[in-house]
C-alpha cells in the first residue's frame, strides 16, 4: 500500500514548516538557548502544522547533536527513531478518545517515570479541548509542577474551550491559515517532485478549496493525482464537486435582477451536476467578498483576471455596501449551516431568497421620498385617526395598525431593539436554527404584551410557529425584557417607505411606513 502524500511530505525540520515562521523562529531560539518551556499550547485551524511542529520540537529537545542551533539533525538515533515512529519518549494522546478523568490520572501516574531513551518525555495531547472538565482539573496540577524531564504540548482547533487555568500555565502559540500563494508554491514543488502533471489553474482551485490548510491541500492533490495523467481545471472541478465561476456570477446576476425562478434554477442546475452545496455557498461568499473589497476601493487585494475584474466592477456598482454586507451574511450563514442538514440545498436556497428580498433591492430605485416633491406644511394630517384612514396596509398587518401606539409600547419596542442581539445570543445557545430565523426578522412591533414579528417568507414562519420555538422565545423575552410577552409571527411586505418630513417619526404612521409595509396614498 502506497503512502499518502501528506504523510510522505510531512515536514521533518524547522525550515520545512510552511507559513508559520513566527512560531518556528521562537521555538528554534528556545532550543538554541536551551530554554524550552515545560508546557506549550498550539492553537489554530486544522492542517496548519500544529502536530507536525510539536513533533519537530520533541525531536529537537532529544536530539544528540552537540550544536544546539542545528537541532534537530535528523541524523542521530533519536531523530531517526522519532521520524520512524518508534521513539518511546514521545507519547501522543488523542484527547477526543481519551476524555475521561481516569485517562488523565493514568497519564499523571506514569509521568514520574524517567525517560526510556531521551532527555525528555514529550506528551503531545491533540484536540485537547475535548477533555472533560474533570480531566482538565486533573491535568492542572501536573501542568503547574511537572517533573523536570516532562514537556507537554497541547494542540487544539478551538482554543476558546480551554479553561483559563490551563491557558495560564502554557506558553501559547497561534498557528495561522496558510496563504494561497504559499500553498500553490508548495503544491507545485511537490507535483514536480512526484511527476504529477497539473495545470496552474487546477492548483489554484485546490489551494482555495483548502481554505488555509496545507494538509487538506495535499490530500486534495493526492485525490486528483489518482484520477488521470493530466489534472486540468475541468477535471479538478468535476472531482471536487465545485461549481464553475460562471454559475456563481449567474446567481449574483439573479440577485441583482431579483429573478427568483432563474436564480433557483441556476442553483439547482449546479447542484444537480454534482457541485457540493457547501462549497458552492463558499464560492459565492468568496465572490461577494471580492465585490465588497472592490466596493470599498480595495480592488488591488482581489486575486482575479482582467476579465473577472471588469465583471466584479459591474456587480459592485449594483450594490450599496450595506446591501452587500447583508447578502454576504446570508450566504455565509448558509455555508456554515450546510453540515448535517437533511436537505443540503435548503440553506443556500434560503440565502438566495433572503438576498432578493432586501428592503432596498440591489440595482433598484429605492423608496426614499423625492425632496423636490416634498408635501407643503399645510398638507398635513391633524390626527392619528385621519392618518390611519389614509394608509394602505398589507392585510396581514392591518389589525396591528388599527390601535394607536402608546408611549409604553414605544418604550418597550425601543428597549427590545437595543437588546435584540442579546436575545438572539441566548436563543442560539439552545436553538441555533431559531436564532438564524430571528436574524432574518424584518419587523418588530410590541402592542401591550404581544410581540409581532414580521418576515418575508413562509419558511421563516414555519420554524418560528412551532410550540417549542414560541415557548423558548417567551422564556428568553422574559429574561431580557423582564416582562411576560406573547409572540406571533406574520408575513409582511419587503418594501419600506420613508415617512414625509412633517410626519411624527415616533408615531403610528411612521411605524407603519417604516416597519409594516404601509404606503401613503393621500395627504389631506
Amino acid at each position: 500500500m502506497s503512502q499518502s502524500l501528506y504523510r510522505k511530505w510531512r515536514p521533518a525540520h524547522w525550515n520545512q514548516v510552511i507559513g508559520q515562521e513566527h512560531v518556528v523562529q521562537t521555538l528554534r531560539n528556545a532550543v538554541s538557548a536551551d530554554r524550552v518551556a515545560h508546557a506549550y499550547l498550539f492553537s489554530g485551524p486544522r492542517g496548519t502544522g500544529k502536530t507536525t511542529t510539536a513533533r519537530i520540537l520533541a525531536k529537537a529537545v532529544n536530539c544528540l547533536e552537540k550544536d544546539l542551533a542545528n537541532r534537530p539533525c535528523n541524523q542521530c538515533v533519536h531523530c531517526q527513531a522519532v521520524n520512524q515512529g518508534r521513539f518511546l519518549d514521545l507519547i501522543e494522546i488523542d484527547a477526543a478518545s481519551n476524555t475521561s478523568v481516569d485517562d488523565v490520572r493514568d497519564l499523571r501516574d506514569k509521568i514520574n517515570f524517567s525517560p526510556n531513551q531521551g532527555r525528555y518525555k514529550v506528551y503531545i495531547i491533540d484536540e485537547v479541548h475535548m477533555l472533560s472538565s474533570a480531566a482538565f482539573n486533573a491535568l492542572l496540577k501536573t501542568l503547574e509542577e511537572p517533573p523536570q524531564h516532562a514537556i507537554f504540548i497541547l494542540a487544539t482547533t478551538e482554543v476558546h474551550k480551554i479553561p483559563a487555568t490551563v491557558l495560564s500555565r502554557c506558553q501559547r502559540h497561534e498557528f495561522r491559515r496558510i496563504p494561497v500563494k504559499e500553498i500553490i508554491g508548495n503544491l507545485q514543488a511537490m507535483a514536480d517532485e512526484e511527476k504529477i502533471q497539473v495545470d496552474s489553474d487546477a492548483l489554484s482551485l485546490v489551494a482555495r478549496q483548502a481554505t488555509g490548510s496545507m494538509r487538506d491541500a495535499i490530500s486534495l492533490l493526492d485525490q486528483l493525482a489518482s484520477a488521470g495523467d493530466n489534472i486540468t481545471l475541468q477535471l479538478a472541478q468535476d472531482i471536487l464537486g465545485t461549481a464553475t465561476s460562471q454559475a456563481v456570477i449567474d446567481v449574483i446576476d439573479a440577485v441583482i435582477k431579483r429573478q427568483s425562478s432563474q436564480g433557483l434554477e441556476i442553483i439547482h442546475r449546479s447542484l444537480d451536476s454534482g457541485s457540493d452545496p457547501r462549497q458552492f455557498a463558499r464560492q459565492i461568499v468568496e465572490y461577494l467578498r471580492a465585490l465588497l473589497l472592490v466596493a470599498m476601493g480595495n480592488a488591488s487585494q482581489v486575486d482575479a483576471t482582467p476579465e473577472s475584474r471588469n465583471q466584479l466592477a459591474q456587480h459592485a456598482q449594483a450594490f450599496s455596501v450595506t446591501e452587500l454586507l447583508e447578502v454576504v451574511q446570508a450566504f455565509n450563514q448558509a455555508a456554515t449551516e450546510m453540515r448535517g442538514n437533511w436537505q443540503p440545498a435548503l440553506p443556500i436556497e434560503m440565502a438566495f431568497i433572503e438576498a432578493i428580498t432586501l428592503d432596498n433591492p440591489p440595482g433598484g430605485s429605492g423608496t426614499a421620498t423625492d425632496s423636490s416633491h416634498k408635501p407643503q406644511a399645510t398638507q398635513r394630517v391633524n390626527s392619528v385617526e385621519e392618518k390611519s384612514t389614509n394608509l394602505k396596509l398589507s392585510p396581514e398587518v392591518r389589525k396591528t395598525s388599527e390601535v394607536e401606539t402608546s408611549s409604553a409600547d414605544a418604550a418597550a419596542n425601543q428597549r427590545l431593539n437595543s437588546r435584540w442581539d442579546q436575545l438572539i445570543s441566548r436563543v442560539k445557545e439552545q436553538n441555533p436554527k431559531l436564532a438564524g430565523v430571528l436574524n432574518s426578522n424584518k419587523v418588530r412591533v410590541i402592542k401591550g404584551n404581544v410581540l409581532t414579528l414580521g418576515f418575508n417568507g413562509d419558511f421563516y414562519l414555519t420554524t418560528l410557529e412551532k410550540p417549542d420555538s414560541i415557548e423558548l422565545l417567551r422564556i428568553v423575552l422574559k429574561q431580557v425584557m423582564d416582562m411576560e410577552i406573547d409572540v406571533q409571527a406574520e408575513l409582511v411586505s419587503g418594501k419600506k417607505s420613508t415617512p414625509p418630513a412633517d410626519v411624527d417619526s415616533d408615531g403610528l404612521v411612521a411605524s407603519a411606513l417604516r416597519d409594516l409595509g404601509g404606503e401613503i396614498v393621500d395627504i389631506q
